[in-house]
């Protein structure tokens, strides 16, 4: 099986381009490798995908016309899995163009560049939890409106499953949604709670916490997502009434506080954190619970990993990637 996959220098684009490529798929990766945060740690992940047979890659802005045609360089693909994307909840504030551009544009550029694009069987793609805001009810369920996200990146993820639904009634482009709930683990992103509170630990300096600590998270461990995917990427799309359009989500479902989290870095590090609490930033949602019981009916996706045994490989990486 050909798979295009965008942001395969991202976080959950590396790993599942690793597992495709270990179950013997090609993989073509493209991504613009941009420095919202240290790009030593995309060209690394990209280093181990490079020195691995059946993949290629190409560095470009999906956003930009022609760069996914220039990414194919003539091959069809079985299934795109678009995961490029500018991530995070508190950069959106500040920088909302950027946004507009890679979660936006970006996406339509996909969706244009995947109907167009013969023998294509799948198009799956990254949306998130964030879409849900405040007002749903936990577990957050598939069926909620989610018409209120408080924050801007939550707006663009919900506006692309829209683009894409558009697409599949107009087109009957096959596509698949999916919500991810606060993913984590090795090679992740240093911008996210987990790392930024095990580098500071590892450091003895304070860890900023917002909220008094009591906002609680659906902390997912990457395996567990990266398994819902290939489940999806070589599974058959089934048949559906109306548009071939799905959406799921896929989370831990067993949300855990802040003050939990930081609970399992001290025991897995040996390091008893010192706490700063501070107000919270704009933007940021009080839970996140997904529930999974409709992503476990369709392709058997069963998250594994609870956030204790997560957290411990996450910080014994961590340890080695830093040589701490």
């Amino acid at each position: 099986m050909n798979v295009l996959v965008t942001g395969a220098a991202g976080f959950i684009g590396f790993h599942t381009s690793q597992a495709l490529l270990a179950r013997g798929h090609r993989v073509i990766g493209v991504d613009e490798i941009n420095d919202y945060y240290a790009v030593t740690l995309k060209h690394g992940r990209l280093a181990q995908l490079e020195a691995t047979a059946g993949f290629r890659f190409l560095k470009g802005d999906i956003a930009e016309q022609g760069v996914l045609t220039a990414a194919a360089g003539g091959d069809t693909f079985d299934v795109i899995l678009h995961l490029a994307a500018q991530a995070g909840v508190r950069y959106a504030v500040e920088n909302p163009r950027a946004y507009t551009r890679s979660n936006l544009v970006g996406h339509a550029e996909v969706l244009e560049f995947a109907r167009h694009h013969a023998g294509l069987k799948h198009l799956v793609y990254a949306s998130s939890s964030s879409v849900y805001g405040n007002d749903s009810t936990p577990p957050f369920s598939e069926e909620a409106l989610a018409v209120k996200p408080v924050s801007y990146y939550g707006a663009t993820k919900r506006s692309c499953e829209l683009l894409s639904h558009s697409y599949a009634e107009l087109y009957g482009l096959r596509q698949t949604g999916l919500r991810f709930f606060t993913v984590y683990g090795p090679w992740g992103r240093p911008d996210m709670a987990y790392w930024s509170f095990t580098d500071a630990i590892l450091r003895g300096k304070a860890v900023p916490v917002f909220g008094k600590g009591l906002l609680q998270r659906d902390f997912t461990f990457i395996t567990d997502i990266v398994a819902g995917l290939l489940a999806l990427i070589e599974g058959d799309y089934p048949a559906s009434e109306g548009a071939p359009h799905r959406v799921y989500n896929l989370g831990n479902s067993h949300p855990e506080s802040v003050l939990d989290l930081l609970g399992h870095i001290e025991r897995a590090t040996g390091v008893k954190p010192k706490l700063e609490h501070r107000d919270g930033p704009p933007g940021d949602v009080r839970e996140t619970y997904a529930d999974v019981s409709k992503a476990n009916r369709d392709f058997g996706f069963t998250p594994k990993v609870p956030l204790a045994e997560g957290i411990g490989r996450f910080v014994g990486w961590f340890r080695q990637y830093h040589n701490i």
